[in-house]
């Protein structure tokens, strides 16, 4: 393929929400340890997040205009490549470029340090841009007025040799993908637990990246985990 494998792989309540207050509960534990495991086991080099996913766990706030550099016309490269061969990436789908970031890369709690590359739209500003690139963030055009998915993942593979990605939500990034066949497997540690809660994120959502159009997979495999906890792996129709 000209792009990289897509592993969608979300932890996930029987209600299927992928956030939540379920979260809090002793029978989700196992689920987040598995789900943990599991990321290691499918190896992949990069992982997409959408921008409000990200703001929540690894950006620094939100950008402020006056905190920008003048405009530059180096900032207006469809790609920039702020890390060569960095062994770990937090790809971001960022179409406006409003999140903030200290450096090029950041650093989670029982996750590798991984570099950061920001998905744009040229909706983004040039002086967003190359507030980015001052910091050393990478940073990728892909589209105009909404992230083209796959010209996003080509250019992944293109510019930093990335052979798989591990797509971690939120729904409506997953939808994106999904909607447009991009999803290779679906991984989903399904807890056995409820939330109940209408304004929780869902697994697939359809928003302004993609409508809603019924899409259909096949079971590639069950494994039964500890405490009624299950590991779903489908594939999608296409």
């Amino acid at each position: 393929m000209d792009r990289p494998r897509v592993i969608c792989h979300m932890l996930m309540s029987l209600d299927g929400k992928i956030d939540g207050r379920y979260f809090s509960l002793p029978e989700t534990r196992p689920g987040l340890r598995k789900y943990g495991e599991l990321r290691t086991f499918y190896g992949c080099p990069a992982t997409i997040y959408g921008a409000a996913t990200a703001a929540e766990g690894y950006a620094d706030g939100s950008v402020f205009v006056s905190d920008m550099p003048e405009k530059s016309a180096e900032a207006i490269r469809p790609v920039y490549v702020g890390i060569s061969g960095a062994e770990n990436y937090i790809v971001v789908m960022d179409p406006e470029g409003t999140l903030a970031w200290s450096g090029p890369y950041v650093e989670k709690k029982g996750r590798p340090k991984a570099h950061v590359i920001e998905a744009l739209t040229e909706r983004a500003s040039e002086s967003c841009i190359a507030h980015l690139q001052c910091l050393g963030v990478s940073t990728i055009i892909a589209g105009e007025e909404q992230i083209d998915c796959e010209l996003l993942l080509r250019k992944l593979k293109e510019f930093f040799g990335i052979d798989s990605v591990l797509l971690a939500g939120g729904g409506i990034t997953s939808w994106a993908f999904a909607a447009r066949g991009l999803i290779d497997e679906l991984s989903v540690v399904l807890t056995p637990t409820a939330d109940g809660d209408s304004g929780a994120a869902s697994l697939f959502e359809a928003g302004s990246l993609a409508p809603a159009i019924p899409k259909a997979f096949s079971l590639k495999a069950v494994e039964v985990i500890e405490n009624d906890t299950l590991w779903l792996r489908y594939l999608l129709k296409k």
